[in-house]
């Protein structure tokens, strides 16, 4: 599968099995999939961002964050497909295109992010990145040891 940046993904529970214990999502109950992955190919790494339609949980977590730091840069709220979905940077994480599962469509279609609204998230992430590189992780994954085991899996299978 070609991965595209600007669309939505789920993963295989494979990938989930393999990283636990590294601070990512948990799963929804009920056998649903795993919430939608905003895919970004930043350089050498591919980058999945959680959406979320709890807009109310993340909308009063952006306001405290607000409060405290006078900014947040780490939760955005975004519209897609009509709905309205918080695009957690706080949760994103790197991963290999063989956990892909499946792109997410609604009725059928594709959903891609509008590129606007990509530079948006993109630039949010980089930020994010920066700070955690200058001595503020930001990140609720361990993104350090999840890119070091991609590295290992990828060394391995070359």
């Amino acid at each position: 599968m070609k991965i595209k940046t600007g669309y939505l993904y789920h993963l295989k529970d494979e990938f989930f099995e393999k990283y636990q214990g590294l601070g990512l999502m948990n799963n929804h109950e009920f056998e649903h999939s795993r919430p939608s992955y905003l895919a970004i190919k930043d350089k050498d790494i591919l980058w999945f961002i959680p959406l979320s339609t709890r807009i109310e949980k993340y909308q009063s977590l952006i306001q405290k964050k607000i409060k405290k730091y006078g900014e947040c840069s780490t939760i955005l709220i975004i519209e897609v497909s009509g709905y309205k979905q918080a695009v957690l940077i706080q949760n994103a994480f790197p991963t290999l295109e063989k956990y892909i599962k499946n792109i997410h469509t609604i009725k059928g279609k594709q959903v891609k992010i509008p590129l606007n609204v990509q530079n948006n998230i993109l630039d949010a992430l980089t930020q994010t990145l920066a700070l955690k590189n200058h001595g503020t992780n930001l990140f609720f994954t361990d993104i350090d040891k999840m890119e070091e085991m991609i590295k290992n899996e990828i060394n391995v299978s070359v």
